[in-house]
This record gives structure tokens, C-alpha cells and sequence, in this order.
């Protein structure tokens, strides 16, 4: 136990995962037989449980669907992040995916928002320039 509550406990299947967010790459899994995308990684297609389903590499957009702004919490290591915005965005391949949003600023629905990276985890930050609906 690390004392650390942000850091993935990977096994066997989501190491792939893990390690592509360690190099800067979001990955999801799409299913070959219906076609649709998914996230969080899971061995079947949650829309037709095909096990036919393999790793693609995101785009890294998305927007912003909902958040909401912590202003505390006692675990380490976010004590020292607070505030900070939990959010469910929505990837430009479809799937909604649970993260945080960086560098906060003015949030709203919609937003446009790009991937990064902090420790190997996959985080979201607003576009420059763009604004929500």
C-alpha cells in the first residue's frame, strides 16, 4: 500500500492500459462485432457481449458532460490538489469516461477538451480558445 487513493492497481488485462497512459496514449476497446466503442477496458462488449473486441487508440478529444468541484478531501495526495473538478466527459469515439479536469478555469457543459497526462493518468484540459454550450 503506497498511501497514495490515485494510483490504478493494474492486473494482467488493463496492464496494456496502463502502460499505453504511461506513454501518452489513451486507449479504448471496440468491439469487431457491433462496432461500438467502450470505456473503462473490459474483455467482452458491454452492448452485445461479444468477446470479439480489441484495443484502439483514442483521439484524446472530448467534452465536457458533468462535473463537479471538490473543495476537500482528506486522502492523500488530494488534500494538496483541492479544488479540483471530478468530471464524466465524452470521448470523441463516444463512450462517457470518469476523470479530472485540469487547470480548471471556467467550466461549462460542452466544453471541448484534450487528454493529458499526469502520473501515467489519463486527465482532461480545455481546449484553448473554445468555450461549452
Amino acid at each position: 500500500m503506497t498511501g497514495r487513493h490515485d494510483l490504478p492497481e493494474t492486473d494482467p488485462f488493463t496492464r496494456t492500459y496502463w502502460d499505453a497512459a504511461a506513454e501518452g496514449r489513451l486507449l479504448i476497446r471496440r468491439c469487431r462485432a457491433c462496432g461500438r466503442a467502450h470505456h473503462y477496458p473490459r474483455e467482452f462488449c458491454p452492448h452485445c457481449w461479444s468477446e470479439d473486441v480489441t484495443w484502439e487508440t483514442a483521439s484524446g478529444r472530448a467534452t465536457l458532460y458533468t462535473w463537479s468541484v471538490v473543495h476537500r478531501n482528506d486522502l492523500p495526495p488530494f488534500t494538496d490538489r483541492t479544488p479540483y473538478a471530478a468530471a464524466v466527459v465524452e470521448l470523441a469515439e463516444g463512450p462517457r469516461m470518469m476523470t479530472e479536469v485540469v487547470g480548471m478555469g471556467d467550466l461549462s457543459a460542452g466544453a471541448e477538451l484534450e487528454v493529458t497526462f499526469r502520473e501515467g493518468i489519463p486527465v482532461f484540459r480545455t481546449v484553448p480558445g473554445t468555450t461549452g454550450t
